[in-house]
């Protein structure tokens, strides 16, 4: 797969995503969306920062076990209980991410949502990913 990044001069400058990725390959894996569930299929973590690092991980957990790798996410979006929450912490989110996943950011969205499946989720990640 390549994947091009683009950040048009005439947007804003991005800050831990791309305005627009071109992936170009032969397969495609959809990501279903993920929160900080356990194997047991308990929430982990009572902040944003500890249910996003594990969301992102079982995302990550479940992408490589395509055969892909964070290189080849293409798009990722980000459901949010509070956005407010997640704007205070953006920076150690970023840092989680960059520690996970690396600096090669997919386009990506953080959406408010109003509750997520289970109760104490206060974060849930999806997206795709394209591979040769």
């Amino acid at each position: 797969m390549t994947t091009e990044r683009l950040n048009p001069p005439d947007l804003s400058p991005p800050l831990g995503f791309s305005h627009a990725v071109v992936a170009t390959g032969t397969r495609v894996v959809f990501l279903a969306g993920q929160t900080a569930l356990d194997t047991d299929g308990k929430i982990q973590g009572d902040t944003l920062p500890e249910q996003f690092e594990k969301a992102l991980t079982n995302l990550l957990t479940a992408l490589h076990a395509s055969g892909a790798t964070p290189a080849d996410l293409a798009r990722v979006t980000v459901y949010a209980t509070d956005v407010a929450d997640y704007r205070t912490h953006a920076r150690e989110l970023g840092r989680i991410w960059r520690r996970l996943a690396g600096r090669d950011y997919p386009a990506m969205a953080v959406v408010e949502v109003v509750r997520l499946w289970d109760e104490r989720a206060l974060v849930e990640l999806d997206g795709f990913a394209v591979l040769p």
